[in-house]
């Protein structure tokens, strides 16, 4: 990557951050002041971002659960938010051009049902660095945005492979016969180790399914994926996943990046993308209306709505398709990654107080809820509970064991991830599933009779809203906590959590009191003396 990219990135990322917004807002403008000033991208760039696009999609399939896909929430939802906007989209732009808008005006039809269908798509990459950001990929709501995420990739396929009149080699059917390789991939997986051969491993079986899936003539995304999705339930997933986090982080700054390269916006172009981030009201209203329809609870469709309320980068390869054609004026290129890099800003920028904003109007939203619930949205109340370890990953359950040891049957667990909980369960472990940042949760448990909750999260960010929460709905118990840093640390004690551990440190000082019991007590006086 050449050093004015960098220079550029970083620049912008910390402008942006220093006003409390997330990187990779930094990175579209970056694109976009790099393209002003005459900057010209190489095909390094293009590398870059096709590099991060394939890790992203190999470590969503990670921690994606097939089974998500055939649920009626997700491909009903997909479905029908795709058919009814594209729809209402095509009448929209259709009354546009009657209105003899710039750009709007050159409209064709066939222009305009693609058009239609490229916005229909939410962007993979802004929604999986959202979530992230957020500590929200495993939730309830995560998992559910993720799954019409990938629904929409197959039809992005589909579409790709209709139009490039590409059809996929016959020994493409031979794609099936992975499942038996997959034993060979989990081998792989376990002699990988921990140290740089781990991340080299990923590398490996992302890519390799990538160029065969290409070799065959199938989309090399859609290879990436599955190849993910066929180790997401092995024990080392989640820690492959954790290897590969900050190679996908640095190579996806380029696709960021590249979206500013696509042309310099002028006011007409720069106005045409702001009508047509107008028409996102509209797809966050189908998303939430149907969602709930198919009686998910209000909070996890105004979620999952919030986080997929976005353009996808496949616009701009649709837009590509009618340009060629003679469908679409080539500005049309600009205007739409115009539009998407504004949807992301709006996404990353608005979501991170999307929890407020349900806590405050969650009253108004739930007037739309089914009356009946799906069994994963079902509260179990934690009877006789004392204690609560809220986040039941290495640190959480560390805490639990130690407590359920002494307090028995009086502490329980709390999880946001179905499958981490089902696990634990099975180990006869009193955990139940829940979302600490859930207003309805905590509205709805009767904390009473619980002294002390504890908090294993690894972000600040979600442990203060934790906070405000149980302040909010009178918990006055203690609440303790864990932070990396003394300085998070400190602010979280301003903030009001009564303990807060530095994790470094106190495992360090719980190292030494654990080492200490392997000696006797007359050899600890004399080592004293």
């Amino acid at each position: 990557m050449e050093f004015i990219w960098i220079f550029f990135a970083f620049l912008c990322g910390l402008g942006v951050k220093v006003f409390n917004l997330p990187p990779l807002v930094g990175y579209l403008i970056a694109g976009f002041l790099l393209n002003a000033f005459g900057v010209e991208p190489s095909a390094n760039l293009d590398t870059f971002a096709d590099i991060g696009i394939t890790l992203m999609l190999f470590t969503i399939g990670l921690k994606l659960n097939v089974g998500s896909l055939i649920k009626p929430e997700v491909y009903v939802t997909t479905f029908s938010v795709t058919t009814i906007w594209i729809v209402s989209i095509t009448a929209i732009l259709f009354l546009l051009k009657l209105a003899a808008l710039p750009f709007f005006v050159e409209l064709s039809t066939s222009g305009m049902l693609l058009l239609a269908f490229g916005l229909s798509f939410s962007s993979t990459v802004c929604v999986v660095k959202v979530l992230e950001e957020n500590g929200e990929i495993r939730t309830r709501h995560g998992k559910i945005a993720l799954a019409v995420l990938v629904l929409q990739d197959i039809f992005a396929v589909i579409f790709l492979v209709v139009t490039s009149g590409k059809i996929p080699s016959v020994f493409a059917l031979g794609l099936f016969a992975l499942i038996l390789v997959r034993p060979l991939m989990k081998k792989l997986l376990e002699q990988s180790g921990h140290a740089e051969l781990l991340p080299l491993t990923g590398f490996f079986l992302a890519f390799g399914a990538y160029e065969l899936f290409e070799y065959v003539g199938v989309k090399g995304d859609l290879g990436a994926l599955i190849a993910g999705m066929m180790l997401s339930a092995h024990i080392k997933s989640a820690e492959l996943a954790k290897a590969l986090l900050s190679f996908k982080d640095l190579f996806l700054i380029g696709f960021f990046l590249s979206i500013g390269f696509t042309k310099l916006p002028n006011l007409e172009i720069l106005l045409a993308g702001m009508i047509l981030c107008a028409f996102l009201i509209l797809k966050i209203t189908l998303f939430f209306s149907i969602f709930t329809r198919l009686k998910l609870r209000a909070r996890t469709a105004f979620l999952s709505g919030m986080v997929l309320n976005n353009y996808s980068e496949f616009g701009l390869i649709v837009v590509v398709v009618c340009v060629d054609a003679g469908w679409l004026a080539n500005d049309w290129l600009v205007i739409i990654a115009v539009a998407a890099a504004l949807s992301f800003i709006f996404t990353s920028s608005v979501y991170r107080h999307s929890h407020n904003q349900y806590a405050n109007n969650g009253y108004k939203l739930r007037y739309f809820e089914h009356p009946k619930r799906l069994k994963e949205d079902i509260y179990h109340m934690p009877s006789n509970a004392k204690i609560i370890v809220l986040g039941m990953g290495r640190v959480g359950t560390g805490a639990y064991l130690a407590l359920s040891g002494q307090l028995k049957e009086k502490v329980w667990g709390m999880d946001a991830d179905p499958q981490r909980v089902a696990k634990l369960q099975a180990k006869d472990m009193q955990v139940m599933l829940g979302d600490g940042e859930d207003a309805d949760l905590w509205e709805n448990l009767d904390l009473s009779s619980v002294d002390l909750i504890l908090i294993a999260l690894p972000s600040i960010e979600d442990i203060l809203e934790i906070h405000d929460q149980l302040d909010r709905f009178g918990f006055d118990g203690q609440l303790a906590a864990i932070a990396r840093y003394e300085d998070d640390r400190q602010r979280l004690l301003e903030a009001g959590v009564d303990k807060v551990f530095n994790f470094y440190t106190e495992v360090g000082v719980g190292f030494a009191e654990e080492s200490l019991q392997l000696i006797s007590d007359d050899t600890k006086e004399a080592i004293a003396n």
